[in-house]
């Protein structure tokens, strides 16, 4: 019944806990200049404790959890416990140490424990319980296994089965699935016999771990202990099901369910139609909902069709379904209201988002910060950033402080629009406030740095993430690693390189692929190699982009034969090359003069039934352009029309250099730019210029002026500049009106329209 073969080393109780709440741990002695924990002035007490003097333990009790906070209580407590008719009661003891567990005063806890002992009074397991829930309430998950040890060990107590359910389920919910393990291991070694309780957790661990097979193994070992699984069992399989986005396997459970005699309560129907709308099967779930007897919709199942109908774009019938629900008396809450703005913003209805909004506060639900960060991060994707800061100075003064997913929305949407400078600042403002930047935050930033070249403050901003104790995300190294690379430094990304494995950071594919092609590109290629294998060593597989990093610099050296090997090499490794490979072979190929064995490939690459692109077409189109067989390149430019890609910016140049300076028919040319401009692509000047030439000298010059003025609509020329080149072909002055031409086209770039 064992929930793995991983096992966790006990870690003993510490006597020295860092308060959460202080800065220095909490202590009896610092209530007061003069209060200790043993010895307390009767004279001053005796006027602020409304006791009579023959109190009951009840009497204190009621009074110690009237107090506001636990220096009051200890100090009421401390007064008793000097007072002739006071006797020992756990009740006592354990109000004490919750209102302690509450603000984290762990030493304290440990001292009053101590005074329980020593007065005489009983300790149980309830005791301990209490310490067990202060730690995981202060995520001190590993502390758990000390208190067995201590409780063992200085009291003489052995955890019964709802200790250990309350613990393995206060780890459960903490994830802390290792430590689950190891206190499960000591509850079998100890014969403390399971309930259902303890199987429903052990199950709900296993569904957490993905382990779903096991999960249903220790369903059917239930019976052997003479135990039979209730609803809670069966819902917590189908859930763990659900969240694996297996929705049959989740229905099978169900069937298992009533097989055996265990009926659906509202909860498992309601977990079973959450999952059918998490999948957009909403029909499904309307279906289910009807055929089932005796269950009647709640809050929950109509927050699950609304969101499943929002999930699906059906934003209109969601809409219908909140009406229906306010009609029918239920009252909105803020996962219905959440569930329709989100599902607005997707379809980029942000006005219709904000109306929601709007409808949600007038009914008095106070939006939250997911309401608020849903529509903040869709504001900035659509580039409203200043309506996106100005929503979240809405949700400060509401009281709903931003969290750090805000932040990096914001931040986000600055630095998409070029305000790297204000993002900095809202970063700072952001630690100020005391929200803790996560490696998403540092991620944007760090790219953000990178894709301007501030390659010096990206790597101080690496340094300050990683003395933070952020937990360090491959993408941000992987984004610097890109950074150096593409600007010639790749000795630095190497260092950040080694530097991932040293800090226990994963290198991921990105990471490798990225270094081998910065390696390539310095014309390091052995090292490259050398990487890849490394590569595999680490259980990575290369991919697509690993071998086309290696066969663009052979192609690029004209080292043809070692380019067909990488090719072999990657076939033969099970990575099938695709058409950026051929492309990138057709390319070397070309480079290296053997257009016929290009041209081949192309068509070996076509048979395959790949779509061929512009990259696979270029290179042979220029190459025939460039040897003036333009008749073959026209013939291929076309077939690409028909049965390829379309002709991108640089298959029209190619083609428009090839018939200008190819001494073919110039009408062929004429036809080819006004075909080129229709499609909104310029041509380019020097060409533009041999044909110019060419048709001056055939008295062409009327044609001339036609494609100018088509170049100059095209480029959006201004009418002071329309005005000057004209003047200049009116006097038939067409070298100035040329020379005019080029120098306002080179202003303008980029090329496309």
């Amino acid at each position: 019944m064992a929930l793995s073969s991983l096992h966790c080393h006990l870690i003993p109780l510490p006597y020295t806990v860092i308060n959460p709440r202080h800065t220095t741990p909490f202590s009896f002695s610092s209530f007061s200049p003069t209060f200790r924990f043993s010895v307390l002035s009767a004279s001053t007490s005796a006027t602020q404790n409304p006791l009579p003097p023959d109190f009951s333990p009840s009497q204190l009790l009621d009074l110690l959890r009237r107090q506001t906070d636990e220096s009051s209580a200890l100090r009421i407590f401390q007064w008793a416990s000097t007072q002739p008719n006071y006797s020992a009661h756990p009740s006592i003891f354990h109000e004490l140490l919750r209102q302690l567990g509450r603000v984290g005063s762990l030493d304290s806890m440990l001292t009053l424990l101590d005074q329980m002992k020593s007065s005489g009074c009983p300790v149980d397991e309830s005791t301990f319980l209490i310490f067990v829930e202060t730690y995981a309430s202060f995520q001190l998950h590993d502390e758990i296994n000390g208190v067995v040890q201590l409780m063992e060990r200085d009291f003489a107590l052995k955890p019964d089965t709802r200790f250990y359910n309350v613990a393995l389920n206060l780890l459960v919910r903490g994830n802390k699935l290792k430590l689950v393990e190891t206190l499960h291991s000591k509850m079998v070694s100890d014969g403390v016999a399971p309930d259902v309780s303890t199987f429903n957790v052990l199950i709900r661990a296993l569904c957490k771990a993905h382990q779903l097979r096991s999960a249903i193994l220790m369903l059917e070992d239930m019976p052997s202990y003479g135990l039979r699984p209730d609803e809670k069992t069966f819902t917590t399989l189908m859930q763990g099901f659900i969240e694996e986005g297996d929705v049959e396997g989740a229905l099978r459970i169900k069937e298992l369910m009533v097989e055996s005699g265990c009926s659906l309560t509202s909860v498992s129907v309601n977990v079973l139609v959450n999952g059918l709308c998490k999948e957009g099967r909403v029909e499904e779930a309307l279906s289910f909902i009807y055929d089932e007897e005796g269950f009647f919709p709640d809050q929950v199942t109509f927050n699950a069709l609304v969101s499943g109908l929002c999930r699906t774009g059906n934003i209109k019938q969601g809409l219908e379904m909140m009406d229906f629900m306010l009609e029918k008396g239920f009252d909105l809450d803020v996962y219905t209201y959440n569930s329709l703005i989100s599902g607005l913003c997707k379809l980029g209805e942000i006005d219709e988002a904000v109306e929601i909004l709007h409808h949600m506060v007038s009914r008095d639900c106070s939006p939250n910060t997911v309401t608020y960060n849903t529509l903040i991060s869709t504001l900035c994707k659509e580039d409203h950033v200043e309506a996106a800061t100005e929503l979240a100075r809405v949700l400060t003064s509401k009281g709903v402080l931003p969290d750090v997913c805000t932040f990096n929305s914001l931040i986000r949407g600055l630095c998409l629009t070029s305000n790297r400078e204000i993002a900095m600042e809202l970063f700072e403002e952001m630690k100020e406030k005391g929200c803790e930047p996560d490696e998403f935050t540092y991620s944007i930033l760090i790219e953000s740095l990178c894709s301007e070249r501030r390659l010096k403050e990206a790597l101080m901003l690496l340094k300050e993430m990683e003395s933070s104790g952020c937990a360090r995300n491959v993408v941000v190294y992987n984004t610097l690693i890109d950074g150096l690379c593409k600007n010639n430094r790749v000795e630095e990304a190497e260092e950040i390189f080694d530097q991932m494995e040293m800090l226990g950071v994963s290198r991921s594919s990105v990471t490798y692929n990225t270094l081998i092609n910065g390696l390539c590109k310095s014309k390091r290629v052995e090292e490259a190699s050398q990487l890849m294998d490394q590569m595999i060593m680490e259980g990575l597989k290369p991919d697509k982009f690993t071998y086309t990093s290696m066969l663009k610099y052979f192609c690029q050296q004209g080292d043809i034969k070692k380019a067909a090997d990488i090719v072999q090499n990657m076939t033969s490794n099970g990575c099938e090359p695709d058409i950026v490979t051929y492309g990138t072979l057709i390319g070397g190929l070309c480079k290296a003069g053997r257009v016929e064995v290009a041209s081949k490939l192309l068509r070996s690459v076509q048979m395959k039934g790949m779509t061929l692109t512009p990259q696979a077409y270029n290179p042979v189109i220029q190459a025939l352009c460039r040897r003036r067989r333009t008749k073959e390149a026209m013939r291929l430019f076309r077939e690409m029309m028909e049965k390829g890609d379309p002709p991108d910016a640089v298959t029209y140049k190619i083609v428009f250099r090839g018939l200008c300076n190819g001494g073919g028919p110039i009408q062929e040319a004429v036809d080819f730019t006004v075909e080129m401009l229709e499609k909104g692509i310029l041509p380019e000047f020097p060409s533009f210029g041999f044909l110019a030439e060419g048709l001056c000298s055939l008295s062409m010059e009327d044609t001339l002026i036609e494609l100018i003025n088509m170049v100059m609509e095209k480029a959006r020329f201004s009418q002071a500049e329309t005005s000057i080149i004209r003047g200049f072909l009116k006097i038939q002055k067409f070298n100035d009106a040329l020379a005019n031409l080029g120098a306002i086209l080179d202003r303008k770039r980029p090329r496309r329209f």
